[in-house]
């Protein structure tokens, strides 16, 4: 073994020495230390040993994984000794490979010799080598996803998970297209028909589990192109030194910027962070994205371009308008974002129009257009000093030019009068000299457009100016459409103020019939309801005033309105009511959300008796939207009940909606981890049941899966492919529906699973004081990663926390309860009851895409967990009393996973995917050291009488350390506690790819 240590250690020091050469200053500097630079070699290459035994081998010929990490860990850890001395370079190194050999024997010895480097750090070092780990969890991850997009790039497709958030059948647009027509025998024109009229709308939440600042994510963006680049094949030495430095200095930005952050973000701020993206990758990326779709029709011999007014993808936000359990979003905070958003579009659209007129230089038009121009030319000022380009009059001779200078003097206007309304409330700036509506911006850029190609120059046509009407199609003035988000408790409240006010007596202890019958006259009728002499609570003014704001802003944009913990037809009915009293022109569609297990199972039902009421079946024009729920569902019953809850519940929703003739849109409420129902999107859109989206889709992006959506423009680009083609293929190619043996085997396991579930976590009397004790869960708000609280309610047990810091919490400690616990008494039933039914429990997850789907996601998060650690917070921070019921737990944990592998068919986890188990491998080793950090980090600030021995420092301590510990004066721990902790968890949630 360690002749081999030696040889791979050789190997990759060749491999990385020849990638690129160090900077002549610094090797001058290590010359003169010689004896430390040979310490410092021997060190790395055991770091560099250990790390190359531990990940498997190359997968592949592409496989250069191994080689990108150790070329950033190798210029990290010049840095950190650089930075903070030998010696904490050499703790940090030490307390790896205690890590990795914990990792290669499962010898909790190594665990509890790694606690004891942790505890013996003074405050400013702990924080140091927390941060370290935190950084290489970060720079691993960049590392993998330039391996990713370096074997996309050379084509070598093996049908893996590219990366936890990809799927394993996924094809690009085109691949799509030649199935459907090659194999699936639908014609060219079938195909273009279903995708014009397909629209998928991305909604963008502000849901508290992206645990990295921007600040961060930018210098990470710039590590990976630089990483990128160095690996390009016509590099010259120069290039690769320069790029070598930047790498470095992006790598030193990084791990210099404070990862904390130190005040909660506000709405407005996580609105900001959101609409971000649209400015760094989506702006461009959806126009480049319709040209691809494009190049593919062609290739199927469809002639024509997808219309630049086909629906194809829009962008919906909940930032500033999801107020459900969230104090901080005011109707002020509405206001603010959509005006906010409105600025930013204009802003986007008036940053590109000037690079149009210049493309637009003809002077051959259309009579239609050449009268415009001449109107617009004779009224127009003489010059516009405050524009950089055209900023004299433009002559007639260039009537587009013309055109387009009106067009970019509302932009402007538009832009302005969204700044000054705020910022001071009112503008001086008349409304009739902006664009008030997306008709009145498109009819220019149309008559440009039609008259180009009535002029034979449709091929220019086709350019730009496509690009730009596709852009104000999809974006429109308000960039995305705000959904609303309100409990129906709240609503509830209103109306019964009103009805105590009107004398009828108390609204909210009417049955529901009586609800609907008065809900129902006040609808028909045509008085106001109630005057401003209502007496209102704050909670009462606070939905008041938001729907007195949807009526004064622009109706477009706003999206929907949805209802959580939506029950009956009077929720929606009272919100109709609400916005026609406070006089909103254009309502509202009202969404209900179905969350928990039995809203679900309730649901169909309620939505018939919706539909059946003539007054609300006018109101909608053939069209409901509705909302499921997917975290809260996990919550409540565990993911294998919920999961098959939430396909019943679609199926039947669907047979209801055609029984009176409205066109369904399913919206998706869908987290970024798998117990809130994440996961691989072109395998969770084609194992929907059939008919279910029929080319409608709305579906949640939140948090950390809008980095991994749209971080970069690649990811961008393939993130709109994924919905697209998986969309289209399920509308095309339905999945297939469950033989009844198999539906009635899923119902008797998740009655099983359910009550399992439910069993520990709600029923055993002590659980929720396990819960506390065995994870960071009371720890979490300290993250400030959101603005909203962490519970509903702020007493209360399970059912009042929210979903995200639930699966947080079992996330950091690698246990995952939420996801697996039911899994296995519901198969251990199943196989007892009749072997035959492993057989059939292996057809299911053979044919069914639902099915395998399902496990295939429980065994990722399998791979990922690790019940040895979970055991090392239990054996640190629960009391010895509960110690047993842990135990109990861990082997349910094991027999969860032994029973999963029989059903997969699987020997090992992961046994199919060997790049996903090479990338988790080499995570381990770095989580495992934060795993220890934060067990032993967490003892000693709930334990004040546990002692630590801090050690003698072998070099005098380190200033810049020292200063770490001032960053949080204000702390309630001992110093250096808190920064610790919170450094470990933005870590740990790094390494796992999910945060809840």
């Amino acid at each position: 073994m360690l002749m081999l240590a030696r040889k791979v250690c050789a190997l990759l020091q060749s491999v990385k020495y020849r990638v690129t050469q160090k900077p002549i200053k610094q090797r001058e500097a290590k010359r003169e230390k010689a004896t430390m630079a040979s310490r410092n070699l021997e060190k790395m290459a055991s770091i560099d040993a250990q790390l190359r035994l531990l990940a498997p081998g190359k997968v592949s010929e592409d496989d250069k994984l191994i080689e990108y990490d150790a070329l950033l860990l190798d210029r990290f850890l010049d840095i950190l000794q650089d930075l903070h001395g030998e010696d904490l370079r050499e703790t940090v190194q030490d307390c790896y490979e205690l890590s990795a050999e914990y990792e290669g024997k499962q010898d909790p010895k190594k665990l509890e010799e790694l606690g004891n480097v942790f505890t013996s750090l003074d405050p400013g070092d702990s924080i140091v080598v927390a941060k370290s780990f935190s950084h290489m969890l970060n720079l691993a991850n960049l590392a993998e996803e330039v391996q990713i997009a370096y074997r996309r790039r050379i084509k070598l497709k093996k049908g893996d998970f590219v990366d936890e958030a990809n799927a394993t059948t996924e094809s690009d647009i085109e691949e799509t297209f030649k199935k459907l027509v090659g194999q699936l025998k639908k014609s060219p024109q079938e195909v273009f028909d279903e995708l014009k009229n397909q629209t998928i709308d991305l909604v963008l939440t502000a849901h508290p589990t992206q645990s990295v600042r921007r600040s961060l994510l930018q210098k990470h963006a710039r590590v990976r192109n630089c990483l990128t680049q160095l690996y390009a094949k016509d590099i010259t030495p120069d290039d690769k030194q320069e790029l070598d430095e930047a790498l470095q200095r992006e790598i030193q930005a990084a791990f210099r910027t404070d990862e904390i952050r130190r005040t909660p973000p506000t709405p407005q701020d996580e609105m900001r962070a959101g609409m971000s993206y649209f400015h760094e990758t989506i702006w461009k990326g959806v126009p480049k994205f319709l040209r691809r779709v494009d190049t593919a029709l062609k290739n199927i011999g469809i002639n024509e371009r997808v219309p630049y007014n086909a629906p194809l993808i829009q962008f919906s936000s909940w930032m500033g308008g999801d107020r459900d359990g969230n104090p901080r979003v005011t109707p002020e905070v509405t206001r603010d974002v959509c005006l906010l958003a409105r600025m930013m579009a204009a802003n986007l659209y008036f940053s590109q129009i000037e690079d149009l007129m210049f493309e637009l230089s003809m002077w051959r038009c259309n009579e239609e257009l050449l009268a415009c121009a001449h109107e617009l030319h004779r009224s127009s000022r003489k010059d516009a000093k405050h524009y950089i380009e055209f900023w004299k009059q433009i002559p007639p001779n260039e009537p587009y030019r013309v055109i387009l200078g009106g067009v970019r003097d509302k932009l402007y206007n538009t832009r302005e009068r969204a700044r000054q309304l705020l910022s001071s409330v009112t503008s001086d700036i008349p409304e009739d000299t902006t664009f008030t509506s997306v008709e009145q911006f498109l009819e220019p850029l149309e008559l440009c457009y039609w008259s180009l190609c009535s002029c034979g120059d449709k091929a220019i046509a086709d350019g730009s100016l496509l690009d730009f009407l596709r852009q104000v199609s999809i974006f429109g003035l308000s960039l995305v459409r705000l959904d609303i988000r309100q409990e129906s408790d709240r609503h509830t409240d209103v109306i019964d103020t009103i009805t105590k006010h009107l004398g009828l007596g108390s609204y909210r202890e009417w049955p529901e019939k009586q609800r609907q019958e008065w809900l129902l006259s006040e609808l028909s009728g045509k008085r106001p309801l109630f005057g401003a002499d209502v007496p209102k609570t704050e909670e009462v003014s606070d939905v008041l005033d938001t729907f007195k704001v949807i009526s004064e802003l622009p109706s477009d944009n706003f999206g929907a309105y949805i209802i959580s913990m939506a029950t009956a037809p009077s929720d929606v009915l009272a919100v109709e009511l609400l916005q026609r009293e406070c006089h909103v022109k254009k309502p509202l569609r009202v969404v209900p959300l179905f969350e928990k297990l039995a809203d679900l199972e309730a649901a169909p039902a309620a939505v018939a008796r919706l539909f059946s009421i003539d007054w609300y079946k006018n109101r909608i024009n053939g069209k409901q939207e509705v909302m499921i729920g997917y975290s809260d569902s996990g919550k409540d019953a565990g993911r294998l009940s919920a999961a098959w809850q939430l396909y019943k519940a679609q199926e039947e929703l669907v047979k209801v909606a055609k029984q009176y003739g409205v066109k369904l849109t399913m919206f998706h409420g869908r987290g970024g981890t798998v117990g809130r129902g994440g996961g691989p999107t072109h395998l969770a859109i084609l194992s929907q049941p059939p008919e279910t989206i029929h080319g409608s889709l709305r579906v949640t992006v939140q948090g950390e899966v809008i980095e991994q959506s749209f971080g970069e423009e690649h990811l961008c680009f393939r993130t709109l492919q994924r919905f697209t083609a998986a969309t289209l293929e399920h509308g095309m190619n339905p999945p297939v529906s469950p033989k009844p043996e198999w539906r009635a085997l899923m119902d008797e396991m998740a009655v099983v699973a359910t009550e399992e579930y439910r069993s520990i976590v709600f029923q055993e009397p002590r659980f929720v004081e396990y819960f506390r004790l065995a994870t960071p869960e009371m720890e979490y708000g300290r993250m400030n990663i959101g603005s909203r609280p962490s519970k509903r309610k702020p007493s209360g047990g399970i059912e009042s926390l929210r979903a995200i810091p639930w699966i947080f919490a079992w996330t950091q400690t690698r246990f995952h309860l939420p996801v697996w616990l039911g899994f296995g008494a519901a198969f251990k039933q199943a196989i007892e009851k009749d072997a035959k039914n492993l057989q059939m429990l292996r057809e299911m997850y053979n044919q069914w895409p639902f099915f395998r789907v399902t496990i295939d996601l429980i065994e990722m998060v399998f791979a990922k967990g690790d019940p040895g650690i979970a055991a090392l917070y239990d054996k640190l921070l629960v009391s010895e009393d509960l110690w047993s019921f842990g135990e109990r737990l861990r082997t349910n944990y094991e027999d969860t996973k032994r029973l999963l592998l029989q059903v997969a068919g699987h020997k090992a986890l992961l046994e199919g995917d060997p790049y996903l188990r090479q990338r988790l491998v080499l995570r381990d080793s770095y989580i495992t050291a934060l795993n220890v950090c934060q067990a032993y980090t967490l003892k000693q600030i709930r334990d004040p009488n546990y002692l630590v021995q801090v050690r003698p420092l072998k070099e005098p301590a380190s200033k810049p350390a020292a200063e770490l510990v001032n960053l949080n004066p204000t702390s309630e721990y001992a110093p250096g506690l808190e920064d610790t902790l919170i450094l470990t968890m933005k870590g740990i949630a790094a390494g796992m790819q999910n945060t809840g």
